[in-house]
């Protein structure tokens, strides 16, 4: 209250600071809240009472569903959400995601994507509960501006006019249900498309032609796969979650000739032995660009196998850091005559010089011999090795007590005086 009113005595009201910010500030401000406090600030001030319904960002998920009555049923709560957003909402939404693990089949569902599909929607979440597939809808394949799409617990059945997302960049699919025919339809149709994820898709055969992709990260079962044109792709993973029980299915040679720009190489002990067929000696063609490699659920007890990972550590002249996850519950342990066959080949490795190998992560050790025989070699043939972090696995049941296993490989000699070897006893 200014001075001379206080003399008065009489009574001034503040300034409706929040009335009179600008739009784009209160725009920012709503933005930034979860929904349902978003919905909640049209309290604040008659200003605001409809700023809420211009959000271009929807989040509709279990947190949002968790604090919502739940004394009705989750259709009914879910209806009355998206009435309100169809009714009251103008302008367009760049980004919604749907996420509700309890939430069943509900026909404003179809609704909802008609309405995104009108709205200029960019970024498409939708996440459905295991066992509850749903239907994408007609209005899905219209959504001409999306650029990110992600679908969790979907039926997708194309269209027959139905050519392609034009604009999309990035693609996940999980536990998706697509005919193997389309999905390579799908993915040739998005000319732009960078990042493709596909988890547990039913799907058999997949063949892949993306020249903008630049990372790739299947889970799933390996019966077919086919990488062409994708010279930009850098990353790489992949996850055999279908073992049929038949090795060198694929020659891992040939597979690594489309990926001239790989940098990240994930494979799992599955998907090493999918390509664990007639293994050459080294590469026939250079492959500078990988600098990470890692093995997860891996083991050093099958031959095959064995041959096959260390012909990929040795065939990466300029690799940086590698990673191998030991699990060695898929495989019986290997018999003396083997075993011998396994050390003579990680012994190969002598005659391979890592220059530039800076990182190796082993986790999962037992003290086997090709384990710690890899690991001796590591260290004397990596002169830039600046660290070697080694997490012994669990059990009684192992060839060495951890104790052994340290002492151990406090002998084995170092290429490089820098290096430092970290042995995580617990």
């Amino acid at each position: 209250m200014p001075p001379k009113d206080k003399k008065r005595g009489s009574r001034a009201l503040a300034p409706d600071i929040l009335s009179n910010l600008p739009d784009n500030i209160i725009d920012a401000i709503v933005m930034r809240l979860p929904l349902r406090d978003a919905v909640r600030t049209s309290i604040l001030s008659k200003t605001w009472r409809y700023n809420w319904c211009r959000l271009p960002v929807w989040t509709i998920d279990q947190a949002l569903w968790d604090v919502t009555n739940n004394a009705i049923s989750p259709t009914t709560r879910f209806t009355n959400i998206i009435y309100h957003l169809l009714t009251l909402h103008v302008g367009p939404i760049s980004k919604f995601t749907l996420s509700i693990a309890t939430l069943g089949n509900c026909p404003k569902i179809d609704n909802l994507i008609y309405f995104l599909s009108r709205n200029g929607i960019q970024h498409l979440v939708l996440q459905f509960p295991r066992g509850n597939l749903y239907k994408l809808p007609s209005s899905f394949f219209t959504c001409s501006q999306i650029s990110h799409l992600s679908l969790q617990n979907c039926l997708i059945m194309f269209p027959p006019a139905f050519k392609g997302f034009e604009k999309l960049v990035s693609l996940e699919l999980c536990d998706v249900t697509i005919p193997s025919k389309f999905i390579g339809s799908l993915i040739s149709c998005c000319p732009l498309l960078e990042h493709l994820v596909l988890h547990s898709t039913i799907t058999n055969h997949i063949q892949i032609r993306a020249p903008k992709l630049r990372s790739f990260d299947f889970t799933g079962k390996l019966v077919f796969l086919s990488l062409e044109g994708v010279p930009l792709l850098e990353k790489l993973s992949l996850v055999d979650t279908g073992y049929s029980g038949k090795a060198g299915k694929c020659g891992i040679a040939k597979f690594l000739e489309s990926f001239p720009a790989l940098k990240h190489l994930h494979l799992d002990y599955f998907s090493v032995r999918f390509f664990a067929g007639e293994v050459p000696k080294l590469l026939p063609f250079a492959l500078n660009s990988l600098k990470r490699l890692h093995l997860s659920e891996f083991s050093l007890d099958e031959l095959d196998v064995a041959s096959c990972a260390l012909y990929l550590i040795k065939s990466f002249p300029f690799l940086q850091e590698l990673e191998i996850e030991v699990y060695d519950d898929w495989v019986e342990p290997a018999g003396g005559d083997v075993t011998s066959e396994i050390l003579e080949k990680v012994k190969s490795l002598s005659n391979v010089t890592l220059n530039h190998l800076r990182v190796v992560e082993f986790a999962g050790i037992t003290g086997t011999d090709p384990e710690m025989q890899l690991i001796k070699l590591l260290l004397a043939k990596s002169p830039k090795l600046a660290r070697m972090l080694i997490k012994p696995g669990v059990g009684d049941d192992t060839p060495k007590s951890r104790i052994e296993v340290l002492a151990e490989i406090t002998q084995f000699r170092r290429a490089s005086p820098r290096a430092e070897v970290v042995y995580k006893l617990a």
